[in-house]
């Protein structure tokens, strides 16, 4: 299978990406390991972590072999998904229309997950060849949004980025989105005490409530 139909293939069976947005890249990795340990095959560890290139560097040479896609987040610019590219992304998101990143990106066969909010700006990412579309922001108009918006695109492979939890991840699926991004939810799971297990077990109950929504 060509290595881009592979990333997506992860992605959509996985039906979430983890966001991995924080302070620094020591508990970026240490977030995303355990994550990893509980579950999850597709993450994005975004650009606005300083070091975060390495991040991406070190996981995908660790985790990559077993079948784990590594993605770049927060890619403004060409220079910036090239270099992630060449540091093993699998995949690149970006938070609006990027047509750089989705053309460069397209050039060396990498998916592509970019942002977009209103129908025309969906279409129009659709149209510039992005392989899905991140609805972000997502917590202003939320479900509802969603499926007003798939209403008339349920062709399209939509994916919220924001305001998912386990609790609610049914009806996002039910509004028809393709997959969900989830961040905060799993991500910061180790804040009361600093124990980073329970990003683990975050990270299979949210991967266990998306697997029923889906059935």
């Amino acid at each position: 299978m060509y290595k881009k139909l592979r990333t997506l293939e992860t992605i959509h069976q996985s039906g979430a990406v983890l966001i991995v947005r924080l302070e620094n890249e020591d508990l970026a990795e240490r977030v995303a390991e355990a994550a990893i340990a509980g579950g999850f095959k597709a993450l994005e560890i975004t650009l606005s972590i300083p070091g975060a290139v390495d991040v991406i560097r070190r996981l995908s040479a660790k985790h990559g072999p077993n079948g784990v896609a590594v993605g770049a987040g927060t890619v403004l610019d060409e220079h910036s998904a090239y270099e992630c590219i060449r540091a093993g992304a699998e995949f690149l998101v970006s938070p609006q229309l990027n047509r750089p990143m989705i053309r460069l990106a397209n050039r060396y066969q990498v998916p592509t997950i970019s942002g977009a909010y209103t129908p025309t700006e969906l279409v129009e990412t659709a149209e510039a060849g992005a392989d899905m579309l991140k609805l972000f922001p997502t917590e202003a108009g939320g479900i509802p949004y969603a499926k007003s918006v798939l209403a008339p695109l349920a062709h399209l492979p939509i994916m919220p980025a924001g305001g998912v939890t386990p609790e609610n991840v049914a009806e996002w699926f039910a509004a028809g989105v393709a997959g969900v991004g989830v961040g905060s939810a799993v991500t910061k799971a180790w804040q009361p005490d600093g124990d980073f297990s329970r990003v683990t077990k975050a990270a299979r109950e949210f991967l266990a409530a998306v697997a029923k929504a889906r059935q």
